[in-house]
């Protein structure tokens, strides 16, 4: 991972654009004409999403075709999430009546520059528990086929990795994890239970995930925070992540009836 110092933007954009998508992995990709189309199932987007890679990329009409061609024969409606460093699909998207929703800010930030800790009552695993995964899975409201997609996501994730929770009484309040990968962490999955949120739970949860960052070797931080979740940006800047990087949203096309 290149100090953003020492890099140009657009090299560092491609850098975090390549670790957060595989940071969270996709059951199933296929790269075509300078595109991954990706497909979980579930909710969740990304996974579920076509994606650009850099580099030389298809014509749009070209790329919308096989992404819809793709995601048609898993009876999935056809998503794309759009970075503002490859725009390039937007006008057929619309001319196609494509809607937008998801507005998505990448921030990133040295690792110097972030405040991490070592508390002892923030539990740090390189797997997730079970009590960790039932967290999630309440927070999400997550059915049965979700739980499955989401265990099988985590087996699937590469680099050095590290599930962190805080628990009060007797139950995980925060939680979330975090991926290096070219020594750059990614930050994911961070939730507080409602019943304890306010009480700066997150911020020592994700400091500690800061803090074994740094112990493990990474140079940088990064996420992705949606654009109007202002309590979430909020904690993130007193944590120190500073720099907006980039912004993307997605597009979707409904299936017909």
């Amino acid at each position: 991972m290149s100090s953003g110092g020492r890099v140009n933007r657009d090299d560092l954009s491609w850098e975090v654009e390549q670790a957060c998508r595989e940071a969270w992995p996709a059951g199933l990709e296929t790269v075509a004409l300078g595109w991954v189309f990706r497909r979980s199932g579930g909710r969740i987007r990304r996974p579920n999403s076509a994606n650009p890679l850099r580099g030389r990329r298809g014509a749009p009409e070209r790329v919308i075709d096989a992404a819809e061609a793709f995601y048609g024969g898993h009876g999935q409606a056809p998503l794309f999430r759009v970075p503002e460093i490859a725009p390039e699909l937007e006008l057929e998207l619309d001319r196609r009546n494509y809607g937008r929703e998801g507005g998505t800010i990448h921030l990133h930030a040295e690792i110097d520059a972030l405040q991490g800790h070592s508390d002892d009552d923030i539990t740090v695993s390189a797997a997730p528990t079970e009590n960790w995964f039932e967290a999630r899975f309440r927070t999400g409201g997550y059915d049965n086929a979700e739980r499955r997609i989401f265990r099988h996501m985590t087996g699937l994730i590469m680099g050095d990795r590290a599930f962190v929770s805080c628990e009060r009484d007797g139950q995980i309040a925060a939680f979330a994890f975090g991926v290096i990968r070219n020594r750059l962490l990614v930050l994911e999955a961070v939730e507080t239970e409602a019943g304890f949120r306010q009480q700066g739970l997150g911020r020592r949860t994700v400091g500690r995930l800061i803090g074994w960052a740094r112990w493990a070797g990474a140079q940088a931080g990064c996420l992705q925070v949606v654009a109007d979740n202002m309590p979430a940006r909020a904690l993130y800047a007193s944590l120190g992540f500073s720099r907006e990087l980039y912004r993307y949203h997605y597009r979707r096309k409904s299936i017909a009836a």
